[in-house]
């Protein structure tokens, strides 16, 4: 079943036709590709023979561009060309059954609609981080972190995961990861349906083994070409164990799902929040959250900046822990 889907996904990719975009600039040079978008007053351009680059649109003379665009302008709200047209220096003619000329610096940022439910999302990330010490002691610590998801019509998976392990002269002092899946079912362009399951294991915590399987609805705000934004409520069944046994209880659950591109795609701005309200007297809630920036080296390489917290109320006392990790990884 897997091979055979990812052979549709692959034939799917070999038999979408080739975007043909075209620029101009204003030192009279001419650059073919695919328009990514355009924001932040730069355009992301897509090449086969230099990947994604990046323009100042100031130094645009003009552009044409076959692909569905949602134009925003000064003082306008967003609208939809069917085709944009080269039209002279410093001009731009969006066709949309009639057409209309207008000055490149009137817009502000163009971005291809995305296809409602379509067949064409993979993307995911991959992020690690290594610290080492080399001082009275010797202490070698790592972290991976990752992500990856794919969007076949209805359907989206989702799959995250973690490892970390700290070793002090020669002894292993942490040694954790954790591991999740989730399967939403789209019922229309925005709402959803979630179904998921997450394991963790902590080698030196005193709940070594946490289990959950939840389910809920979902709600898309948006998901274009600049980012996207989801709410998920669940109802969570977790089992607990530690030395001392098990324990297994509710919760009611709330996340969000955050991701923003900035500078033209050179910056990912992204952030994801979990808060468990569990139905047992001894804790109150439980709040996991990360926030980070990604900067894009080139196509695939990343350098990333992750804040961590790890909040928890129970008993009349809080606690927490807060993480930062600099690192380097991959993108798709």
């Amino acid at each position: 079943m897997l091979l055979r889907f990812l052979s549709s996904v692959l034939l799917a990719v070999l038999a979408t036709p080739v975007v043909a975009d075209t620029v101009w600039l204003r030192n009279g040079d001419r650059l073919t590709g695919e328009i990514i978008l355009l924001d932040g007053g730069k355009l992301a351009l897509k090449t086969r023979y230099a990947g994604q680059v990046l323009i100042a649109w100031k130094d645009i003379d003009t552009l044409r561009s076959d692909q569905p665009m949602l134009v925003r302008r000064q003082g306008f709200e967003s609208e939809h060309s069917e085709r944009l047209e080269a039209a002279g220096q410093g001009m731009v003619r969006l066709v949309n059954g009639s057409s209309q000329t207008i000055a490149l610096g009137s817009i502000n940022r163009l971005v291809p609609p995305k296809a409602v439910l379509s067949d064409r999302v993979i993307e995911g990330n991959l992020d690690a981080k290594l610290d080492m010490k080399r001082d009275s002691s010797e202490t070698d610590e790592w972290k991976v972190k990752g992500n990856t998801r794919v969007e076949h019509g209805r359907w989206r998976h989702v799959l995250s995961g973690e490892l970390e392990r700290k070793v002090k002269n020669d002894v292993k002092t942490a040694d954790n990861w954790q591991l999740e899946y989730d399967l939403d079912r789209f019922i229309d362009e925005h709402w959803f349906w979630r179904a998921g399951a997450g394991h963790d294991e902590d080698e030196f915590a005193f709940l070594n083994r946490q289990r959950t399987l939840g389910t809920g609805p979902g709600y898309r705000f948006w998901d274009t070409e600049l980012g996207r934004f989801d709410m998920i409520a669940q109802l969570n069944r977790v089992q607990l164990r530690s030395a001392e046994g098990e324990l297994s209880f509710n919760t009611y659950g709330l996340e969000w799902d955050y991701k923003r591109l900035l500078w033209g795609t050179r910056l990912e701005l992204y952030s994801t929040a979990e808060l468990q309200l569990p139905d047992i007297e001894e804790v109150d809630y439980v709040f996991d959250a990360e926030a980070g920036l990604r900067y894009r080296v080139n196509e695939w390489a990343r350098l990333s900046l992750l804040y961590e917290l790890d909040a928890a109320r129970g008993l009349g006392q809080s606690t927490s822990e807060r993480r930062y990790l600099l690192g380097i990884g991959v993108g798709w």
